[in-house]
């Protein structure tokens, strides 16, 4: 398989070498990636309300969303898909499997989601060449979206992709489109409509139940798979969508101090995975060696989903 693509230069900046502060030991978060003005529709990057032709598709997505994404049905499909028993398949299988999906909720990117996970690693890989976990962390974050297609359930879209955010505790404002979780059932809760709801402060995102979709669903392979990934790796897979946390700040009274620690690396492959979506095309086969030997470190050859 070929998707065509301009092939960055691997050639080492001095400067984006340095992952780590020497003065200050912490995450640069700048490794050297220019951040683009506008997206592939020539508008601002996450824009919900820009006058695009996807606009009122993606706040109906987000309507049905925000009304059907409850406690009782993350936990549902938390044990049942937590079974992995459905696929038997390697990484690189699942790569090629993200040809048939398109992200409805997605408002910059209407391309296959396999060119969006490759122009993410090789855009990471250029800045941050001695990472590799964040390199293959970076190629399967959005593997979840199989979740789409008929072998593995053909859940909803709304079940699927999209912003994620905290179930059992109030709704944050900055999320996006959030008017519209008035008709959310859990409102009717007063266990899960206050700031800390079922939860306590400082008790960790791993024990916080997050709306459903890829995000948690890639994780809970990797766990189940015994992956070797650093947690890292793990946080950035499980919350590479919520935005909420990432972008706004909110939920921070959730976490802790492993928390606050790899949310820095979140930081640093946020901007990638969202300001390399493009219409560039990439050489898949002169790539994926690279990849292959990466997934052979960090997973076995075939994996439960």
């Amino acid at each position: 398989m070929t998707i065509l693509i301009d092939q960055p230069d691997f050639a080492l900046d001095a400067e984006a070498e340095k992952n780590v502060s020497s003065e200050e030991n912490e995450l640069v978060l700048d490794g050297g990636f220019v951040v683009p003005t506008t997206n592939a529709f020539g508008h601002t990057f996450r824009d919900y309300d820009v006058d695009s032709e996807r606009r009122d598709g993606v706040e109906e997505f987000y309507r049905i969303q925000h009304i059907n994404q409850s406690v009782d049905f993350v936990k549902r499909m938390r044990e049942e898909y937590g079974k992995v028993d459905r696929v038997e398949m390697s990484i690189w299988e699942c790569c090629e499997l993200l040809n048939e999906v398109v992200d409805e909720s997605d408002p910059d990117l209407d391309e296959p989601q396999i060119e969006h996970l490759l122009q993410t690693a090789e855009a990471i890989r250029k800045d941050y060449p001695n990472e590799g976990w964040l390199h293959l962390t970076a190629l399967i974050h959005d593997l979840g979206k199989v979740l789409l297609l008929p072998a593995f359930g053909e859940l909803p879209q709304w079940a699927v992709v999209g912003d994620t955010f905290p179930v059992g505790c109030a709704f944050d404002e900055s999320i996006v489109h959030h008017k519209h979780f008035h008709e959310n059932p859990d409102n009717n809760n007063p266990a899960y409509t206050a700031k800390y709801g079922i939860y306590s402060e400082g008790c960790g995102l791993n024990n916080v139940l997050m709306s459903w979709g890829h995000d948690d669903y890639m994780y809970l392979v990797a766990k189940a798979n015994n992956t070797t990934l650093p947690s890292s790796g793990l946080f950035i897979i499980r919350y590479h969508s919520f935005y909420a946390l990432h972008r706004a700040g909110a939920y921070k009274h959730l976490m802790n101090e492993e928390d606050v620690e790899n949310l820095k690396w979140l930081k640093v492959f946020n901007k990638y995975d969202l300001y390399s979506k493009s219409k560039v095309r990439i050489d898949v086969e002169k790539v994926k060696p690279y990849y292959l030997s990466l997934i052979e470190k960090y997973f076995p050859a075939k994996l439960r989903w």
